[in-house]
Order: structure tokens, then sequence, then C-alpha cells
């Protein structure tokens, strides 16, 4: 019977590997040329759901996303391994000024991505959105870890 437990229990935890948990979701601006993008996106700013990020995902809303706190610049590498969405890697400064784009990570990749200079912030969009909505180096991400809109 203790084996069947054990069996059952591994079944479960299996089971639940492709579930994500859920996180909190903010509303973020990224001020462009062509006026500002709106978009919804879970905050990750643990290392639980930080090392997950949007792995298993199949799908994202066209305005959603994943916004990386880190809570002090550093830099950072990222890679797609159990992630099947190609995604857009936004890579924010302190100052809420883009530094990067990583346009279209390939899905499944175990290729590293790094941060070119110390940054506090990385959003993850769908691949493709940073260049339909024409985001850039230099444009400015308004969330709420970057204080009051303006700053």
């Amino acid at each position: 019977m203790r084996l069947l437990a054990v069996g059952l229990g591994l079944l479960l935890v299996a089971g639940c590997a492709g579930e994500s948990v859920a996180l909190p979701v903010e509303a973020i601006v990224i001020d462009t040329h062509r006026g500002p993008a709106k978009f919804r996106v879970e905050i990750a700013n643990d290392v639980e759901s930080q090392e997950r990020g949007l792995m298993y995902r199949r799908e994202l809303a066209p305005n959603a996303g994943m916004l990386f706190d880190f809570g002090r610049p550093r830099f950072v590498a990222f890679w797609m391994k159990n992630t099947y969405i190609p995604l857009d890697m936004l890579f924010v400064r302190a100052d809420g000024t883009i530094s990067s784009v990583e346009p279209n990570a390939v899905p499944l990749s175990t290729q590293t991505i790094p941060s070119h200079e110390p940054i506090i912030a990385v959003i993850e969009l769908n691949g493709g959105r940073a260049h339909d909505l024409d985001i850039e180096p230099g444009d400015r991400v308004h969330a709420a870890m970057f204080g009051p809109r303006g700053h």
C-alpha cells in the first residue's frame, strides 16, 4: 500500500508540473515614439516565480506578459528551456528605460540571452510585439516598481 501511495503522489506532482501558480498582476505602460503601449503583466519577484517564468505556457494574450523584478540592478541571463511560445525580452534599467530588446527568443532553446549591462527588470511579451509596437531601447516603462508616473 505504501508503494501505491508514493506512486500516486508522484503522479500528482507530475500532473501539476505544467500548471502555473497565480502571481500578482499589474498594468504597465511603455512610452514609445508611436504612443503608449499598455500591458497586463504577471509580477515575478521571488526566486521560484523567476525560475519558472513563462515555462510550460501554450499561449499568452496579446497584451499580456511577465515582469521579472530583481530588486536591484544586476547582470542577468535568460533561456527558453521548457518555454513553448516565442518571446520578446525587454531588459530594463533601474530608471525604467529599456536597455535592450531581444526579439523572438526561440522556444525550447537553452542558449543564454544575457543583459548587456546591469538591469533591474526584464519584461517578457509575445514574440514580435516589440516590433509591432515599435518598442525600442531608450523607451520608458511605467510600472509600480519604478515609482509614480513621470519619474
